[in-house]
């Protein structure tokens, strides 16, 4: 009897690979492309932000000869809290090359999330950005460390965060004495020399720590995801193979680079190859796409929601997106009458944030008989398996059960959690997603275990229906549930929002999804909501168990 379990090709064999650390991969992509635009960056007064290629390794540098000066060497935690900016990028860089851990920090956190993620990594040395849109993280930090108010740089002693000693603001200048500027904190530079960067970014190993991100799910608090050199360094090199990047790709983004799938997908994926990297801090779709007209843009990273806001900005209409190319068939960029390109979107991947994004796709290209109605060959150095979520044993060949995961990218662990609670006796990691391998050894992804609707003894993913919702006229968000039932166990139940002005009947989505999908998989019930109904994690998943509880509470406020 044949058991699920795929192996993708030897790490060895995988091509454009380099470096396996962080600075490695800077010193090649900089040594490479020295002279080209690495970054593009529009501040508060509009005017462009220019960085090359060697001028990002300078900066990085300065940094890190900063930092050492501060005291950082292997394993000291500094935490990066800001929007997509040139700051993020070389921060990032400069505490790698140091042997230090990058801790990436949401710029979406409430002051709660803030002061978790800060113990949960035990953050010594925090760079951030004051003002993100209407909050302002030094009114959170001053609250959560009163003791700023009166300590001297880089002497903070504080009872609640008691890791914490240095605070750096990246923008503007800081109100009390205990917050160094930007400024300051670069001219400590001046007391480390150069050639100690070298020679300590030389003595770290592809095993070591480098990032930690923080995976939200859909419940619970947020974990630590502690990623090696290794796994950082390949899911930067590797993306632009997946995705098919020529050396001449401009990625916009407004999507945070402290989630990895931004972090790989984006930055990565656009050095390795010499690209240019067009940021800006936060979503606002008509400066969007104003950005992408007028810096050229050729792969353009949103959300689903995302791609919709765009195409409803009254910008839209006129705006000239003749340069984008890596733009997917899902997206409504694609229908622009601007755009004209054939790329095929590796739409067929898989991953997680404990893989540092994807562990099993298609390349762009594969034909459709090949990449239609699955996710993916397992990546090199990677094997996958099914087994019983209950028992944990090896499933045969073709049976759905748990996807379990080891390779060269799985994290080490979870921040301050044993490993024993983590992977199993093999070392796999198991998901919590559900799927199978088929014949040919591709995995198909089914969705998350927990999220499955058992409704009158079949089983239904609301992935499935939220895809065919998402294809009707006027559907802004589409999240399907399941809610309790007496004699179903779980009724279906779709929540959806509209796009303003757009005019939706429960009636007629029921039948768009019944001409589309078998009987039990249609929603008993569509409620409408307001965006402003939905809670979302701090990776913009919407909290499923809340949106749960809103269902429950709609039906019985208003029962059939």
């Amino acid at each position: 009897m044949a058991l699920s379990i795929a192996r993708g090709p030897s790490l060895e064999s995988e091509p454009g690979l380099g470096s396996t650390t962080l600075a490695g991969f800077l010193r090649e992509v900089t040594t490479a492309h020295a002279d080209r635009e690495a970054m593009i960056f529009r501040g508060g007064d509009g005017e462009p932000v220019r960085l090359t290629y060697s001028e990002m390794w300078q900066q990085s540098m300065r940094i890190a000869r900063a930092l050492i000066a501060c005291g950082v060497g292997k394993d000291t935690r500094v935490g990066v809290l800001a929007t997509n900016r040139p700051e993020w990028v070389v921060a990032m860089f400069g505490i790698t090359l140091t042997g230090g851990t990058c801790v990436a920090l949401s710029s979406f956190a409430t002051i709660s999330e803030l002061e978790q993620q800060l113990r949960l990594a035990d953050v010594s040395i925090l760079f951030f950005e004051r003002s993100v849109a209407s909050h302002d993280f030094a009114a959170d930090l001053l609250s959560l460390c009163p003791e700023l108010r009166s300590s001297a740089v880089g002497e903070l002693q504080s009872q609640r965060l008691p890791y914490l000693r240095r605070v750096i603001q990246i923008d503007g200048d800081p109100d009390v004495t205990g917050i160094a500027s930007w400024s300051t904190f670069l001219e400590l530079a001046a007391r480390t020399p150069e050639q100690l960067v070298h020679a300590m970014a030389a003595e770290i190993a592809p095993a070591d720590l480098a990032m930690v991100f923080f995976s939200s799910g859909t419940t619970g608090k947020p974990k630590g995801v502690m990623q090696t050199h290794r796994a950082a360094a390949i899911q930067c090199w590797r993306p632009a193979r997946i995705l098919g990047l020529q050396d001449d790709v401009r990625t916009w983004s407004a999507n945070g680079l402290f989630w990895s799938g931004n972090f790989a997908m984006g930055m990565g994926a656009t050095f390795a190859v010499g690209g240019s990297l067009v940021l800006q801090r936060y979503f606002v779709p008509g400066e969007a796409l104003q950005l992408m007209s007028e810096e050229k843009v050729t792969y353009p990273m949103a959300w689903p929601h995302q791609w919709a806001r765009l195409a409803a900005d009254p910008l839209y209409v006129t705006v000239d997106l003749g340069t984008l190319r890596y733009v997917g068939e899902t997206s409504p960029l694609r229908k622009h009458p601007t755009v004209h390109t054939d790329w095929n979107e590796p739409m067929s991947a898989y991953g997680n944030s404990e893989t540092l994004t994807l562990s099993a796709a298609h390349p762009s290209g594969t034909p459709a008989g090949i990449r239609e109605g699955n996710h993916g060959f397992p990546l090199p150095g990677n094997t996958m398996r099914i087994v019983d979520p209950m028992t944990g044993s090896l499933l045969p060949l073709g049976e759905t059960g748990e996807i379990a995961v080891k390779g060269p990218t799985l994290m080490l662990g979870y921040l301050k959690t044993p490993p024993e609670v983590v992977f199993d006796e093999d070392g796999f990691f198991r998901t919590g997603d559900g799927g199978f391998i088929d014949e040919s050894g591709r995995l198909h992804w089914h969705g998350r275990l927990n999220d499955i609707i058992k409704t009158g003894g079949a089983n239904v993913s609301p992935l499935e229906i939220d895809a065919v919702l998402a294809e009707y006229p006027g559907v802004k968000v589409a999240k399907t549930v399941g809610v309790p039932h007496e004699t179903l166990g779980e009724m279906v139940v779709a929540c959806v929002v509209a796009h303003t002005d757009a005019v939706l009947r429960e009636a007629a989505l029921r039948e768009f999804v019944a001409d589309r999908l078998s009987s039990y998989k249609v929603p008993r019930r569509v409620l409408f909501l307001l965006e402003s109904d939905l809670s979302f994690t701090g990776t913009n998943k919407v909290k499923l168990d809340a949106l749960r509880e809103l269902a429950v509470s709609k039906l019985a406020a208003a029962p059939r």
